[in-house]
């Protein structure tokens, strides 16, 4: 069986451990998918800002995937 490679990720120039990349990965997947469901309300400025989390999650979900 093939192992999935997480990201190495630096926060403040401490590398994460494989266990800590694939919880940044896991709870941006979960993120995007709160706010393409639930979003942050049905005002101009909630869209908003949920559009913004979905696109730059997507970004960083982006990196960690090598696209």
């Amino acid at each position: 069986m093939s192992r999935f490679s997480e990201a190495t990720i630096f926060v403040n120039g401490v590398r994460l451990t494989d266990a800590q990349s694939m919880t940044v990965r896991v709870a941006l997947n979960n993120l995007i998918s709160e706010m393409r469901s639930e979003g942050l309300g049905d005002d101009q400025i909630g869209r908003d800002i949920a559009s913004g989390y979905i696109a730059r999650g997507g970004e960083v979900l982006g990196l960690i995937h090598g696209e």
